[in-house]
């Protein structure tokens, strides 16, 4: 039953204008995000993509190409014959990978409570434990009212 309605649903539903949507449509396909943390972690090259995500090589193929066009990573031949490229993240590459970090933090608070699978060290010297913070006044930075003081951030 295509373009059927549920009641009460409007007739033509405008979603919220938004960039969480935005970098969805772009990096939110399944493979995308293991990509840029594969080259974070100085991983290069196509072969070593794949068994370090498990990705399928058509659809891998895809999601490069995808965060090449969009900017997020460049590659550079290595090889001629055959041609064979490396792949690096750009400076909005490296940029998102605070968001990796924060998606780890959730992950280990809530899928792997009792054991993490990766620590990350800070050249601190301590296990990194990520956090947003408002660049103003150095609070940590929550969205919505479920932050724990009740007044998150709000869209302006």
């Amino acid at each position: 039953m295509t373009g059927a309605r549920l009641p009460g649903m409007p007739k033509d539903p405008v979603p919220r204008e938004c960039s969480i949507a935005d970098t969805l449509d772009l990096v939110g396909e399944r493979w995308s995000l293991l990509v840029v943390r594969e080259l974070s972690y100085g991983v290069r090259r196509f072969d070593q993509i794949v068994r370090n995500t498990g990705a399928p090589r058509d659809i891998l193929t895809s999601r490069l190409r995808k965060l090449e066009a969009h900017g997020i990573i460049r590659r550079e031949r290595y090889n001629d014959h055959p041609a064979r490229y490396e792949y690096h993240l750009t400076p909005a590459g490296v940029e998102l990978c605070d968001v990796l970090l924060v998606l780890m933090r959730w992950g280990d608070r809530h899928l792997h409570p009792d054991d993490p699978p990766v620590y990350w060290q800070h050249s601190c010297g301590h296990t990194i434990s990520p956090m947003v913070i408002c660049r103003h006044c150095g609070n940590e930075a929550r969205l919505g009212a479920h932050s724990p003081t009740g007044r998150g951030a709000q869209p302006s």
